[in-house]
């Protein structure tokens, strides 16, 4: 695909430049805010706000607790069957429970699980927003979007004020799938009526890693 698109797009300036319309890429003005303007516990309550607001639920823990946090959560949901990203970071899991990997779950078990598990790259407070760029611990695309719950590990240091500073963190990531995730997946399109899970889980557990 991105080659794809850097095919048509040079097609396309190729054109512009032979009938002299345009020879090049015109400057854009980007007078938006770029960087944060508050500080770091502020930032951190920002999104934790945002996530409620968006009806997360909501766990701050340490990464000593991180293992039973998890459990107490699947606990509180009754939750039996959870399918964990492939290349989570070692201690994250609860030993005296049974997961299935990644790697060995099909397309059955991505739909009749209770939930998954992933980390992500960063998180924007303004908005509310987690990112997963889908390397290591984040999971495909299809262990993200299939399940009804998804819990979703978050470090303090990932946690950005504005948009601009989290896409300065994905630039690697400029021509990779990016997963956008503001709460519950949800729609109101049809008759105004709020529908969760229509575009991924219906309920999201996230979890701040102080």
């Amino acid at each position: 695909m991105p080659e794809a698109r850097e095919e048509i797009l040079g097609r396309i300036r190729s054109i512009l430049a032979r009938d002299g319309t345009q020879t090049a890429d015109p400057a854009v003005p980007r007078k938006y805010i770029r960087a944060g303007q508050i500080d770091r516990e502020a930032r951190l309550r920002l999104f934790l706000d945002r996530l409620r607001d968006y009806d997360a639920h909501v766990v701050e823990t340490s990464a000593d607790a991180l293992p039973s946090t998890i459990l107490a959560i699947m606990r509180e949901h009754q939750q039996k069957k959870v399918i964990t990203a492939d290349g989570l970071p070692s201690g994250t899991l609860p030993a005296d429970f049974s997961f299935l990997s990644e790697r060995e779950a099909d397309i059955q078990d991505l739909n009749d699980c209770d939930g998954m598990i992933t980390t992500c790259t960063v998180a924007i407070a303004a908005t509310g927003t987690i990112v997963l760029t889908h390397g290591p611990g984040e999971g495909a695309r299809r262990l993200t979007l299939l399940p009804d719950r998804h819990l979703c590990i978050v470090r303090a240091d990932q946690v950005v004020e504005t948009v601009p500073e989290a896409f300065d963190r994905l630039a690697a990531f400029a021509k990779s799938p990016l997963t956008f995730i503001s709460g519950p997946s949800a729609t109101a399109d049809i008759e105004m009526t709020r529908i969760r899970g229509v575009h991924g889980p219906r309920f999201l557990d996230a979890v701040l890693l102080r």
